[in-house]
């Protein structure tokens, strides 16, 4: 995927109501692969990281801003391999900071460790509204360096010093970031009511496997003893849990038959449990799912009720899943999300898809099924947002066009052509 490519706005058209037939292998985690290339950043010797998405649109920004600060990166898109090479960051003097990634701050500890000066665009590409990196800030500060908000970045000085970080509230973005930045420098630092979700562990295994001393305790304590020079790694990327969610839920709700491989069965207990207690029977080996029509007990959904929170129950970017589950379910559904109450944008665009079948308010959705899909033009506004739209166009019987589906893009790697092996009709255009 060149820049031409990635940084368009497009447009997915959908020939719905197909089953699909055949097999899709999920790729690797993108809340994992994305925060490991900053992570590489911290060694100057040769990373490789296997089972990597190299095809995600998060991952083509994020690449694209590394190596306009020195970082040589070479894709393969085939094997699913990206090699980095980090042995000549420069300091950032960018004509343009617009970058669309929430994760920007994961980038400034390499650059601080190598020059003692870092700028990074704002997580997002905008400040709009209330900062949403004050966390960020803190750590950097409690770690001895000077941060300044400039009109298009933010700048950080200084040399990374141990610390001891306690976070106000449970954060993944906050527990990578306080990770990378102690990985990379001597001495101990302490993490206290940190959140290590399965991806935050892979992030402390490769961290290890460069060199760094990290113990935990429980899913909120961790212990950094890093060091200034940390070598190279050859490291695997773990399955994205919610990718192979969001597969088995379509087979069960396309009544198609489909091979979901790469399935990670041990970080997906409880998302699969709610499935059983809604009924569905799924036939799966060690790695592989099989979904038909024989999955549903009864041949109906039965309604449920779910809370969204942290690991290991299901997480808010599992919620729109749940959601178009419902829509099929023989009741009433309902999930509760007081972790990210107001995680309800894309029910309006949704909704065009089954008119009458969602009521939500702050914290809660209500879902009466079972709902017909018709077919719509919907615009994305999320990530996980976005592939519920192309799900329910999926599933309606007609012609669907889902408007700024690069959003989906940024979290399903090869999506187009995943969908394409499965035997359904869809195309992406230019918006």
């Amino acid at each position: 995927m060149n820049e031409a490519n990635f940084k368009k706005k497009l447009m997915l058209k959908i020939q719905g109501g197909q089953a699909p037939n055949g097999t899709v292998k999920v790729s690797g985690a993108k809340n994992a692969a994305t925060k490991l290339m900053a992570a590489a950043m911290l060694t100057s010797d040769i990373v490789t990281l296997y089972n990597f998405p190299t095809e995600l649109i998060d991952v083509r920004y994020k690449a694209d801003f590394m190596s306009k600060i020195g970082v040589n990166l070479s894709f393969d898109d085939i094997s699913s391999v990206v090699t980095i090479n980090s042995n000549n960051i420069c300091i950032p003097n960018l004509d343009n900071y617009e970058y669309p990634i929430r994760t920007t701050y994961l980038l400034v500890a390499a650059q601080l460790n190598k020059n003692g000066l870092a700028r990074i665009p704002y997580p997002g590409g905008c400040r709009i509204g209330d900062r949403k990196y004050d966390l960020h800030v803190m750590i950097w500060e409690k770690m001895g360096c000077k941060v300044s908000e400039k009109n298009d970045y933010i700048e950080i000085n200084g040399q990374l010093k141990p610390a001891e970080i306690c976070f106000p509230m449970a954060t993944i973005g906050g527990t990578e970031n306080a990770l990378i930045c102690a990985a990379g420098i001597d001495g101990t630092t302490f993490i206290r009511n940190a959140y290590v979700s399965p991806e935050v562990y892979c992030l402390i295994e490769f961290l290890r496997s460069i060199g760094a001393d990290i113990s935990t305790a429980g899913n909120s304590f961790i212990s950094v003893t890093g060091c200034k020079k940390l070598r190279g790694s050859s490291f695997k990327i773990i399955p994205d849990r919610i990718e192979a969610l969001t597969w088995i839920i379509f087979g069960v709700l396309s009544q198609g038959k489909i091979i979901v491989e790469n399935v990670p069965f041990d970080i997906m207990e409880a998302p699969l449990l709610h499935l059983k207690e809604a009924g569905i029977d799924i036939f799966q080996n060690s790695t592989d799912v099989y979904v038909n029509n024989n999955c549903l007990k009864n041949k109906k959904i039965q309604p449920f009720e779910i809370a969204c929170g942290t690991y290991p129950g299901v997480i808010s970017d599992m919620q729109p899943f749940y959601t178009i589950l419902g829509l099929k379910a023989h009741g009433i559904s309902r999930i509760y999300d007081y972790r990210y109450p107001d995680r309800t944008s894309y029910l309006s665009e949704l909704e065009k898809f089954c008119p009458d079948a969602l009521k939500w308010e702050s914290g809660k959705i209500t879902i009466n099924g079972p709902s017909k899909f018709i077919p719509a033009n919907a615009v994305s506004t999320d990530l996980r947002g976005s592939m519920s739209l192309v799900m329910a166009a999926l599933l309606a019987d007609g012609n669907s066009t889902i408007i700024d589906v690069e959003l989906a893009l940024r979290g399903y790697n090869r999506l187009l052509e995943k969908l394409q092996g499965l035997e359904l009709r869809c195309k992406i255009d230019y918006c």
